[in-house]
């Protein structure tokens, strides 16, 4: 029984990496999910803003939580607001990779 129970705690061991690295993506995922949908919202506010006349990239960063200031860029073409969000991530290098773009526009009068 001793060596079975030393062949389990063996293939755990070597398991452990892989099933971190598989929650690691899950949660990598739901990040960039979640991020798509505050960029979604956001330029809806920024659109909605350019038809009442207020700044558009203001209202934008008004929509978005505190963590997403240093990461969304806001252009505004016309009466069209584009939002681009980078998720939150411990890596730089996968955020930039699951940037999310969303874009919402109003119609001219």
């Amino acid at each position: 029984m001793g060596r079975e129970a030393g062949q389990a705690t063996v293939e755990l061991v070597a398991a452990l990496p892989a099933l971190l690295l598989a929650g690691l993506l899950a949660l990598q995922l739901l990040a960039a999910g979640y991020a798509l949908t505050l960029a979604d919202g956001a330029a809806e506010a920024g659109a909605l803003a350019l038809a009442t006349g207020r700044p558009a990239p203001a209202a934008v960063r008004d929509a978005l939580p505190g963590w997403a200031e240093e990461e969304v860029e806001v252009s505004v073409r016309g009466g069209q607001v584009t939002v681009r969000l980078h998720p939150p991530s411990p890596f730089r290098a996968v955020a930039e990779r699951l940037t999310v773009d969303s874009s919402a526009a109003v119609r001219p009068k």
